[in-house]
């Protein structure tokens, strides 16, 4: 089994992927999508993103990181693929499955699955475009409104040459709202000869069983239940417990330093509220230290309540 760290914005950035690869059982890291709208972006642009295209495409961990890209226009879209390799990708994914208004708004994301055709343009460009020897994945979700062209699509990026396809088991119109419809994704892989990466609602190693018996598929991708649980890939491979709310919020530390180092605090504090919003899905613990973080907003205040509560743990 491949357990693939979802790309999710503006919270698993480059500093959550070196934490969470380096707890372990992630196979591979997909980036923050990369936005291509009617240029060749400068190198600049994918390694603020991927930082990890400087030391080999990898984690400190030694996971690979592939750059994903979102847009619609096939021709540009090849060109910034072929220098996301270039720079140092070990391979393109492409996003059919954003349902942020403001991207879908300019015909980005998910609601390219009402447009088959355009599917198929756009990963025909960018496979005709990236050396055969790297792979071209796309991820999807069942839909738009509805899962009407859930089979055609996937069909379509499929016959396009994309080498895998992810699938988000809801339509755009679904949200984030369970249950994850995973038989969809059987019926997708019934219909596909490649292989397909089942995602959604993942947050125990009970629901990873259930996710591959359901979807048939023998990986998985993990986004939100990984932030809820930092260990959880690790036991879903091996079995054991979730970590212990002392070991949390050492990394919560780690993470801080990381961050405000990074970026000098400049998105710290929406990035820890947000990982605490889903920490505390996991830890009793988290939900009342979030009753007193998320009054804070000076980066100094945050650190300085996360270092008492670490005090009191020891």
């Amino acid at each position: 089994m491949r357990i693939v760290l979802a790309p999710m914005e503006g919270v698993v950035d480059h500093l959550m992927r070196e934490m969470l690869t380096e707890i372990g059982g992630f196979d591979l890291c997909i980036t923050e999508f990369v936005r291509v709208v009617d240029q060749l972006l400068p190198r600049r642009v994918f390694t603020r993103l991927c930082p990890e295209l400087l030391q080999d495409g990898k984690t400190l961990a030694g996971t690979p990181v592939r750059v994903q890209l979102l847009g619609q226009e096939p021709e540009w879209l090849a060109e910034n693929a072929a220098r996301a390799v270039e720079l140092g990708s070990p391979g393109i994914d492409l996003n059919f499955g954003c349902p942020a208004k403001t991207v879908n708004k300019s015909k980005g994301g998910a609601v390219l699955l009402r447009e088959t055709e355009q599917l198929y343009r756009i990963v025909s460009a960018v496979r005709a475009a990236v050396p055969s020897q790297f792979p071209v994945t796309a991820k999807m979700r069942l839909g738009y409104d509805d899962t009407d062209l859930a089979l055609d699509n996937a069909r379509a990026l499929a016959e396009a040459g994309a080498s895998e396809l992810t699938v988000h088991a809801r339509t755009k119109a679904d949200g984030y709202r369970p249950p994850a419809y995973w038989p969809w994704i059987a019926k997708i892989r019934q219909v596909v000869a490649i292989n397909v990466v089942a995602n959604g609602e993942i947050w125990q190693p009970e629901h990873a069983v259930l996710c591959r018996e359901q979807s048939t598929s023998p990986d998985i991708m993990i986004g939100r239940g990984a932030l809820a649980q930092p260990n959880l890939a690790m036991r879903i491979k091996h079995g054991g417990a979730a970590l212990p709310w002392p070991e949390v919020l050492a990394l919560l530390m780690r993470y801080s330093e990381f961050e405000i180092a990074g970026d000098k605090g400049l998105y710290y504090s929406n990035r820890i509220k947000q990982w605490f919003s889903y920490l505390k899905l996991q830890y009793p613990e988290a939900e009342q230290l979030f009753a007193q973080l998320r009054l804070l907003r000076k980066s100094s205040d945050i650190v300085t309540l996360l270092q008492a509560n670490l005090a009191s743990q020891q």
